[in-house]
């Protein structure tokens, strides 16, 4: 049933009264705001974390000919998830610790309409799925087995994501199944993607087979609006990289979005977000989180907790790679 049937139907019913603000929490029609007068709007741009150019000129082509950020950001992350030389996203994600490659993704519009899959197994394209449970259902989040079964329903394939390399880097792992974080290395990261399109509209993606070797069932920020990805038309958006579980504490990209509507800038908003993450972790050395921001304007930012995070950025201007200034040096 459809998002917008499901309202109108559920208005007739006790449990409709009671499930509509949940359905509204995600869905609130915002008017965008107008460029300030000192500054340029700069439309159409896609920033998006690391160094996926592939995934940013697919994103651009989408933007350069009129399309929506939505659509943009959808097909953007999609080149990743196919890629599977990235064993960090889609199919040829590293497995759990018991041998599954289990995905995350979510995505959110403009209009504050948000969708996402947690645990979800044998689909290589989570983000689409995403944005299917966010157009074709009265819910936010499905997860597991419900995730997967959705995703047949409309249409989805199975596929075996597990790869050659990837069962032959978990054979070697189970040797010692010791788990560890690396720094900059690929076995925690992320594709998160922002763009806003030639109406000024803004939309977001982010998409993961998360921590590689981690326990099954685990889910990390990815997924979760406000943690891993927040959309706010009026304002910005921002999205998150790296150790999850660090994100997820702070809320870390609705945070930044705020800091934003408070009058930082996007650079601003991911140092104060990196720096409430330290401050909870005085002292720690042994993880790595990325922020990447973009304001109503065009403006962007990021900040991280070690050096190596970079993103990707492309506009009229050029398509660039920008490394991160970040907490320690």
């Amino acid at each position: 049933m459809k998002r917008r049937k499901f309202i109108k139907n559920s208005s007739l019913t006790t449990a409709g009264i009671a499930a509509t603000p949940f359905i509204a929490s995600c869905k609130n029609d915002v008017k965008p705001i107008e460029a300030t007068a000192t500054a340029t709007q700069v439309k159409p741009i896609v920033v998006c974390t690391w160094d996926f150019k592939n995934a940013s000129a697919k994103a651009w082509e989408v933007l350069s000919i009129g399309g929506s950020a939505l659509d943009a950001v959808e097909q953007g992350v999609r080149v990743e998830e196919a890629d599977i030389t990235n064993e960090t996203v889609g199919k040829g994600g590293r497995p759990d610790r018991d041998g599954n490659v289990t995905l995350d993704a979510c995505i959110m519009d403009a209009a504050g309409n948000c969708g996402s899959v947690v645990y979800l197994k044998n689909i290589a394209h989570p983000v689409s799925v995403a944005r299917k449970v966010m157009e074709e259902t009265p819910h936010i989040i499905l997860a597991g087995e419900g995730a997967e079964k959705f995703a047949y329903e409309q249409g989805f394939k199975k596929e075996n994501l597990l790869t050659e390399s990837t069962r032959k880097q978990y054979q070697e792992w189970l040797k010692t199944s010791e788990y560890e974080t690396i720094i900059n290395i690929e076995n925690h990261d992320t594709i998160g993607m922002l763009a806003i399109d030639e109406n000024g509209d803004l939309s977001g993606a982010c998409t993961t087979s998360g921590m590689a070797y981690k326990f099954g069932g685990r889910v990390g920020d990815s997924p979760i609006i406000g943690a891993g990805l927040f959309v706010d038309n009026e304002v910005g958006a921002a999205t998150a990289t790296g150790v999850g579980e660090e994100v997820i504490r702070t809320v870390g990209s609705f945070l930044i979005v705020e800091l934003m509507r408070q009058g930082k800038s996007p650079q601003e908003a991911c140092e104060e977000g990196v720096k409430r993450i330290m401050k909870k972790n005085e002292g720690r050395k042994d993880f790595q989180i990325g922020f990447l921001a973009i304001n109503k304007n065009g403006e962007t930012g990021s900040y991280c907790v070690h050096p190596g995070f970079t993103y990707r950025k492309y506009d009229n201007s050029g398509h660039e790679n920008i490394p991160s200034n970040s907490f320690y040096s």
